[in-house]
């Protein structure tokens, strides 16, 4: 990685991808599917905090013509997810038990995802350097996109939505659309919950446009 390169965007923060472990939740099997995927010219989608895997299960089930790796870091969730994934054929889908960042990290490589959900994610209403256009990470994430790649992120917290598009204009500088989600929208639990409550939810679409530098886009995948 060269220090000295020239970003498309001015986020100052650096990540540091030396100081995360490889996940041990990932098996070899995994490993080499995954590795293949990534060579293929099949389309590869990134889901990040996949839950119970309903919004994972419905992609893969209506896009069999995609891949997707589906990213659950805690146990709970992802024990209902692996039960509900081995219930199905899908054969378009890996399902991951893994902190995302470190797996990303160590598993992804640059230049090889056309697109990743991050679905309501933890608003972390007190530490906003934990929300994800506020993280090191996210530029790490950019540069595992291919050019024209999107990141969908979803939320009932408007003000979480705000901040993200002040960022993206600002710091990131990404074009995006900003939308209202359909009340008859059923990706995850936690949409159909706030939907049924009468929630306003919101979703951006940004788009890594054509020449975006980040300053690691020559930096390999640690583990493959």
């Amino acid at each position: 990685m060269t220090q000295a390169m020239i970003s498309s965007h001015q986020f100052t923060r650096l990540f540091h991808p030396n100081h995360l472990h490889a996940p041990k939740t990932v098996s070899s099997q995994d490993a080499d599917k995954i590795r293949a995927w990534q060579s293929s010219a099949t389309p590869l989608f990134l889901e990040i905090g996949a839950g119970k895997g309903k919004h994972a299960m419905l992609f893969a089930s209506n896009h069999p013509d995609k891949q997707l790796i589906a990213v659950e870091r805690t146990s709970e969730k992802f024990t209902a997810f692996d039960k509900l994934s081995l219930s199905s054929s899908l054969d378009n889908l890996i399902n991951i038990h893994a902190d995302a960042i470190a797996f990303s990290v160590h598993f992804i490589q640059p230049d090889s995802l056309d697109g990743v959900f991050i679905l309501y994610p933890n608003p972390e209403p007190h530490n906003k350097n934990q929300r994800w256009l506020n993280m090191p990470f996210f530029e790490f994430l950019l540069s595992r996109m291919k050019v024209g790649a999107t990141i969908t992120l979803a939320s009932n917290i408007s003000d979480y939505i705000d901040e993200a598009v002040e960022l993206l204009d600002a710091v990131w500088q990404l074009p995006y659309v900003k939308q209202t989600i359909d009340k008859s929208s059923v990706r995850t639990h936690f949409e159909i919950k706030y939907l049924a409550r009468d929630e306003l939810c919101q979703e951006i679409i940004i788009t890594k446009p054509d020449g975006y530098i980040t300053r690691f886009d020559d930096v390999p995948a640690m583990s493959l």
